[in-house]
């Protein structure tokens, strides 16, 4: 079954739909963070990385002090001389941007937003740089660029029931967090994470669930449907579908495990009923305990 592509109008809507809650998600996000006292902190241990890494140049924002002016002599643009640990100690984020996250009374991609925000206030705080995975700008440090990360993804319209994640060259010893259902097609999922995590990037799976797709509550004549309606199966009895569906659910999380285990990344299952104030602490350890 093929999918109808809307008019660009109409995802321009949704677009600014989103965004006009953007307020709301930032202020939410803070609560969250604020509830957790972790004080400053930072990963940027004496005597590690500090070795030369690349030029990169320089843009609006860096501190004249980091320009490297002999390099910078030879052309007509000014060059920043990173060291390893600028660049090793950046986190990378990536939500599921598939219209599968939209499921819920509370939407899994609100809750994955929500977490990724108060994840980057908490590294903010930190000094530490982060950004969105398959973002064109690079990873910074402060309130600036957790604005920047909530209004990309308040923005962000689905167009396809599950999203694919696409393999992206990561500075070795960075982290990545990244937040999705993971129900759709696992060997590429497997595939793409495998070849990031080979880069020497760590970091952790969270897997965002409905309580309804853990429970699965459903009884008598149901019409399963996907979110973009490119999908939908009938059953007169789909209580006995529960412990079919139930045992494939836990299939996909056991794949889960088991690639965290290959790559040593960490892996968690969150549930929208659950405490997000507890969740996002776990989360921030994940990444501090690499």
């Amino acid at each position: 079954m093929t999918e109808t592509r809307r008019h660009p109008g109409a995802l321009r809507a949704d677009a600014e739909a989103l965004a006009s809650g953007l307020p709301a998600l930032i202020a939410r996000a803070e609560h969250l963070a604020a509830t957790l006292s972790l004080g400053v902190h930072g990963r940027k241990r004496a005597g590690l990385g500090e070795d030369f890494w690349q030029y990169r140049q320089a843009e609006a924002g860096d501190d004249l002090r980091t320009i490297d002016w002999r390099r910078s002599a030879k052309g007509e643009q000014l060059f920043i001389r990173q060291k390893e640990w600028q660049t090793a100690q950046s986190v990378y984020l990536w939500v599921d941007p598939g219209a599968s996250m939209q499921f819920g009374e509370e939407s899994k991609a609100e809750r994955a937003r929500v977490l990724s925000i108060a994840l980057s206030i908490l590294l903010a705080k930190g000094g530490e740089r982060f950004g969105l995975l398959n973002s064109e700008a690079p990873p910074r440090s402060g309130e600036g660029q957790i604005s920047k990360i909530a209004r990309s993804l308040a923005a962000q319209v689905p167009d396809e029931d599950y999203a694919t994640l696409r393999p992206v060259a990561l500075p070795k010893g960075s982290r990545a967090v990244f937040f999705s259902d993971f129900l759709g097609d696992w060997d590429q999922m497997r595939d793409a994470l495998s070849r990031i995590a080979a880069q020497g990037v760590r970091g952790t799976l969270v897997q965002i669930l409905d309580p309804s797709e853990i429970a699965f509550p459903f009884k008598g004549r149901t019409i399963f449907e996907s979110m973009k309606q490119t999908l939908n199966f009938e059953s007169r009895r789909a209580d006995a579908l529960r412990q079919e569906y139930l045992a494939k659910l836990e299939g996909r999380k056991d794949a889960l495990r088991n690639l965290s285990r290959q790559t040593g990344w960490h892996v968690q299952t969150h549930v929208t009923d659950q405490s997000a104030q507890e969740f996002l602490l776990w989360l921030f350890n994940s990444l501090e305990n690499g």
